[in-house]
């Protein structure tokens, strides 16, 4: 079998790998790494909580969540250490797919790397792209309720900005906006949290219902259902990518990122996951904000508060589609651009805005045509992020340090794997079924995203 190629830092340049070079001078510390974590992790999706709770009831609710929290800190951990264990050893991995062949030593694995990496982060790109036209949809139906814009031109001007946006050259360059959007993920989530808080108080408050579906099949469906969704939470998938925005030796600094990351997560997850199921229960939306502004009747909360959250969301969802774009930016300018002229240079320049500006065109014009591709992505998320988070590291660190396997460290490797396959293969037919169920709500180029 023909391998694929394990291009370590130097010879990456040697051969013309501009991608590797440009991402090379990069000098991140380890707040950087976190600025890229949360940004990567922490994002509008926190407000699916509640909608996660509603399949999983309270005590199975945050028993996922804590477990699901505990297993990525300890994957994206064990990936962070083979990284540096290849690093000490001269080769020093910058991309999720040349450490899964490396490692793993099969050709094959370096293509499905890529595969999965690309569905993921352009999927997620597409989805920044469809909430954020949302997002403009909902303040400018606020003001003007029967104004003639629809969707898709509000999805138009997000992928105008984000074809601007995404000129900015390298990962290392979005540190600042990466810092912008995790105090963003704490805005908006204390909003929400306030709003839950004043909506419980409320004479309007809902009644509250926190009990599960009444056919086994289905409590057991949207159970797993439920689990894929948390999962996806927390999926990341670019751990590689962020740690190579540090400047050498990496050793210690991505263990700082992820304890920076994972207090974010642990502030926003929990406080938005219990007050939203706490107020509504298991008529709870999949976006708690549109159970906080219903179609009818009033408003839940002020309507000034929740405007605030809903602009906070919109800025940071430019910030998610940016980070997971950035694997894409970097498959294609490892060819298209020439690693002996500089970073702006017009050589390397034109090509970097006619390339990326069609890719954000390619991302905008899927979320026009399928508002409904949160159910797609929730499909792509259990086939995706969980092989790519909860089980390949654990393998690359067990082929790497190989423990000892009557070790505590090789077992607990070992059952995660087998646990999480089983995790995603149920939540994959669990979101399949989800994805048949509301085939009748679909319709290309629609106002409405489908719930």
């Amino acid at each position: 079998m023909t391998e694929a190629p394990t291009l370590p830092e130097n010879d990456s340049i040697r051969q013309g790998d501009a991608g590797a070079a440009f991402v090379l001078e990069s000098k991140g510390e380890w707040y950087h790494a976190g600025f890229h974590l949360t940004t990567a992790i922490v994002g509008p999706t926190i407000l699916t909580l509640p909608y996660a709770f509603r399949g999983l009831g309270w005590g199975l609710g945050f028993f996922s969540l804590t477990v699901m929290g505990v297993v990525t800190f300890y994957s994206y951990y064990l990936m962070s250490l083979v990284l540096e264990h290849c690093e000490k050893a001269g080769r020093r991995h910058i991309r999720f797919r040349e450490l899964a062949s490396d490692v793993l030593g099969s050709g094959w694995m370096y293509y499905f790397v890529i595969f999965i990496q690309t569905a993921i982060n352009t999927g997620i790109s597409i989805g920044a792209i469809l909430l954020a036209g949302e997002c403009l949809q909902i303040m400018y139906s606020s003001i003007s309720p029967d104004g003639p814009l629809h969707l898709w031109q509000f999805i138009a001007m997000v992928t105008v900005v984000m074809m601007v946006l995404s000129q900015l050259p390298t990962f290392h360059s979005l540190r600042h906006v990466n810092l912008a959007s995790l105090f963003l993920s704490l805005a908006y989530t204390f909003i929400v949290v306030g709003a839950c808080i004043h909506a419980g108080l409320s004479k309007d408050a809902p009644a509250r219902d926190y009990s599960l579906e009444s056919s086994k099949f289905s409590m057991v469906m949207s159970a797993f259902t439920s689990i894929s969704i948390i999962a996806a939470i927390f999926g990341n998938g670019i751990v590689p990518e962020i740690q190579a925005t540090l400047a050498p030796p990496v050793t210690g600094k991505m263990f700082k990122g992820l304890m920076m990351c994972y207090s974010v997560i642990f502030v926003t997850f929990y406080s938005a996951a219990v007050s939203g199921y706490y107020v509504f229960g298991n008529k709870a939306s999949s976006n708690i904000l549109k159970s906080l502004m219903p179609d009818e009747g009033p408003a839940l909360a002020p309507t000034w508060l929740l405007g605030l959250g809903v602009i906070f969301v919109l800025l940071q969802l430019f910030a998610i589609g940016l980070v997971y774009s950035q694997v894409a930016y970097e498959i294609m300018e490892t060819k298209s651009a020439d690693v002996n002229q500089g970073m702006f240079s017009k050589r390397n320049l034109i090509p970097r805005i006619i390339l990326r500006s069609l890719y954000m065109i390619f991302c905008g014009f899927f979320a026009a045509m399928l508002p409904f591709f949160g159910d797609i992505n929730g499909v792509v998320g259990a086939l995706g992020f969980i092989p790519l988070d909860f089980i390949l590291p654990m393998l690359l660190y067990n082929m790497t340090y190989k423990p000892s396997r009557s070790s505590l460290t090789y077992w607990i490797n070992i059952i995660i794997m087998v646990v999480f396959t089983g995790v995603g293969l149920l939540g994959s037919f669990s979101s399949i079924r989800k994805l048949v169920l509301d085939a009748s709500k679909f319709k290309l180029f629609s106002d409405d995203v489908v719930d």
